[in-house]
């Protein structure tokens, strides 16, 4: 086979590490680009960099450019590529979209487009049509666009590379394993270890470092436990290579544990994440290889026998609140005090997102790399451990204190002062309506654009992306000063506070989970009880803006057919279940909040039998001739602004399609009935043709509650009636 193209990436930062990781492998650098490198080689080169690399996120095989000037030709350029050796006709596969260019702005669309030009193609050639999954695809296609370009490939991979298969549960802000591993690069641990050199890792957290550094150090495949990869059901897969790589990994692993006088030892002072660490190092097969304990930072000795030199590398906290802030250059300190003390003539690699503490470690630091932690900004600063190296205090009374910058303090009380002022508005309102769940501040002031909403005692933070013309670090740094201010001003355990980014999500993304917490508790709604979960999901499973909305369902719905479209989890069913609703209906594609819905309803005494909460496709539903039981006096439909999940049979664009949805609607409603029609799309228009056609009134400012008034764009709503 001729050399095959392939695109691999990394984290940002790391792009030549992973070029001179890949010319290793046999594969040659074609160009390298931001956060990956293109590369050509052979087929066994691409299995040996998804097996070995300790870098790589994905490899991806290329197949093809086309022209994407139009969602027209982008399909075209897709559909006259021959598939049939890359998707199996009979098995599953998905699409990965990213970029967008003029004329393909959304990546939903983009890779609604691109599927159905890979589906029409296998069909005409095969007659049979390859289903869509999004979970457990037996094939990822990957397609990355570029200005008018489409990069077409398979995604070789599976699950990002840096999943080794060992850590399933996480510390506190844990390291990604591949930007660990490249920490251990750039600090030269490959070199020290060659030389009998040791390792250590004094506040290891889930122990990341202490596993990566045992895994090179042993020339053990980071890959070697990976259940699965992307290529093991894609048709071109060379299954006897791939078995001979594998054995050769573990021959490689066996012969390096054979050989090996290596000592790995973490500390931590949480004896949490050090039970969390020993469970990881399990999983990797470390055993009597890597060590960890609970033990403090100002607690650091060494007991046994250890090298003369060797590598520490740590990745010290930045502290989450101001209190901690000012205390973050003792432990810099403390760790300068301990390197000193047990550990001349080793190397110190501080790998940290404040370096500014650095100073007060009383070391030189020789070299500093600009990194990226996840988007955080960062550096990696290297020490070498020597008398000769210490740094002399200006001041000789004042030896050993170094004040660093920290947080801007009068920023910081000046978003103090607003939430406190607030508390005494919008919480003494929300306390006189007896609302539990309510937004007490919502980007105020531009120097923090957050919204923060109250959840019965608990707190929820979304943090609004900020736009490119914002420095990165800049919105870091703030980011960490509302977090140290919000628990001090609303008196809550930092336990009790969630943050989360809010950004445009595409694709699924928006069902995904954001985390696996399973914590759900319940908050009380104007005598409804509905479950939230603050740490799961991007949203929270309760809107809070429709508030308004739901009540007035509540106030409204005695005696009446209650439809809920889109229903989410169900929240205005249980309102207008518990205001006497005399039965209802309420659709969701998701399975996830089907049975969340179905849970509110139990969780309220409502029957099942009598209220359904129905797993369906509501475009294809509506779609549908209305049968003689679909007839409802009353509806509620807050569609998402767009939708192409693969259990859809169509994409939802509200703006281009929310006239059809409306009349599909209507054709349920009885003839004295009411559809309340909401979304929340900024830039929506109404169908001028829906006023001719039907009696409709715009409710929207009816339906912003007071906690909501800085921002009314947050929906918009409207109540629609047949012409008498």
């Amino acid at each position: 086979m001729s050399d095959l193209m392939f695109y691999v990436t990394c984290p940002k930062g790391i792009e030549y590490l992973l070029v001179d990781e890949l010319q290793s492998f046999g594969l040659e650098l074609v160009r390298q680009g931001p956060a990956g490198a293109w590369v050509e080689g052979s087929l066994e080169a691409g299995y040996r960099a998804c097996l070995w690399s300790r870098l790589a996120n994905r490899v991806i095989l290329h197949l093809a450019d086309v022209e994407a000037t139009s969602a027209d030709a982008l399909y075209d350029g897709v559909h006259q590529l021959d598939w049939t050796g890359h998707v199996p006709a009979k098995g599953s596969f998905k699409v990965t979209f990213s970029g967008q260019n003029e004329v393909i702005r959304n990546t939903q669309f983009g890779a609604q487009r691109v599927k159905d030009a890979v589906v029409d193609q296998l069909r005409n050639a095969t007659g049979e049509r390859p289903s869509v999954d999004s979970k457990s695809p037996d094939v990822v296609v990957s397609a990355r666009l570029h200005r008018g370009k489409l990069a077409l490939g398979i995604d070789l991979s599976g699950e990002s590379l840096h999943k080794r298969g060992y850590r399933t549960e996480k510390g506190v802000a844990p390291l990604k394993e591949n930007l660990a591993a490249a920490l251990l690069l750039r600090s030269g641990w490959p070199e020290i270890a060659g030389a009998s050199g040791h390792f250590i890792d004094p506040m290891c957290g889930s122990g990341t470092l202490v596993i990566e550094a045992a895994l090179m150090a042993l020339d053990i495949a980071p890959g070697r436990q990976r259940q699965r990869f992307g290529f093991e059901r894609w048709p071109g897969h060379q299954a006897e290579l791939w078995l001979s790589l594998r054995q050769e990994a573990e021959r490689r692993a066996h012969e390096g544990r054979q050989n090996a006088t290596l000592k790995v030892a973490g500390f931590d002072q949480d004896s949490r994440v050090i039970a969390t660490a020993w469970r990881n190092i399990q999983r990797a097969g470390l055993d009597g290889v890597v060590h960890v304990e609970c033990r403090t930072i100002q607690e650091f000795s060494l007991d046994g026998e250890w090298a003369t030199r060797g590598l520490v590398l740590t990745n010290p906290p930045y502290g989450e609140r101001l209190s901690e802030r000012r205390e973050l250059a003792g432990l810099y300190s403390a760790l300068g005090d301990a390197v000193r003390t047990y550990l001349d003539g080793w190397r110190l690699a501080v790998f940290t997102g404040a370096p500014e503490y650095c100073k007060s470690i009383g070391l030189r630091s020789y070299k500093q790399y600009r990194l990226f932690n996840g988007k955080l900004p960062a550096q990696l600063l290297l020490f070498e451990v020597d008398a000769a190296n210490a740094m002399t205090p200006r001041d000789p009374d004042k030896a050993g204190e170094v004040l660093p910058r920290i947080a801007n303090e009068q920023r910081a009380e000046m978003l103090a002062n607003r939430l406190k002022k607030n508390l005494k508005t919008i919480g003494q309102w929300a306390k006189k309506q007896n609302i539990e769940c309510y937004r007490l501040y919502d980007a105020d002031m531009p120097e923090f654009a957050l919204a923060i909403d109250i959840y019965d005692g608990r707190v929820h933070v979304q943090e609004y992306a900020p736009p490119k013309s914002i420095d990165v670090r800049a919105a870091r740094e703030r980011l960490a000063e509302a977090m140290a201010v919000i628990p001090e001003v609303l008196q809550v355990d930092p336990a009790d506070l969630v943050c989360k980014q809010r950004t445009r999500q595409s694709g699924a993304s928006q069902y995904e989970k954001q985390a696996v917490s399973g914590e759900f508790f319940t908050v009380h709604e104007h005598g409804c009880a509905l479950r939230v979960n603050l740490k799961d999901y991007l949203d929270t499973g309760l809107f809070l803006d429709h508030r308004p909305v739901r009540h007035w369902i509540q106030q409204h719905a005695a005696g009446q057919r209650f439809l809920n479209l889109f229903c989410y989890t169900g929240a205005a069913t249980v309102h207008a279940a518990v205001g006497g609703a005399s039965r209802s209906l309420s659709l969701d594609m998701s399975k996830t909040y089907v049975n969340w819905a179905r849970d509110n309803l139990t969780l309220n005494g409502q029957s099942l039998d009598k209220h359904r909460v129905e797993q369906a496709d509501c475009l294809k539903w509506l779609a549908a001739t209305p049968t003689a039981d679909q007839r409802f006096d009353l509806i509620f439909m807050d569609p998402p602004t767009f939708s192409n999940s693969a259990r859809m049979a169509n994409v939802l664009d509200i703006q281009r399609d929310h006239a059809t949805l409306i009349r599909q609607a209507m054709a349920r409603l009885v003839a004295d009935g009411l559809l309340i029609f909401s979304n929340n799309f900024r830039r929506f228009r109404l169908d001028a043709e829906l006023e001719e056609a039907f009696e409709v009134r715009e409710v929207s400012r009816s339906t912003i509650d007071r906690d909501f008034q800085r921002n009314e764009k947050i929906h918009r709503c409207w109540h629609i009636r047949h012409r008498a």
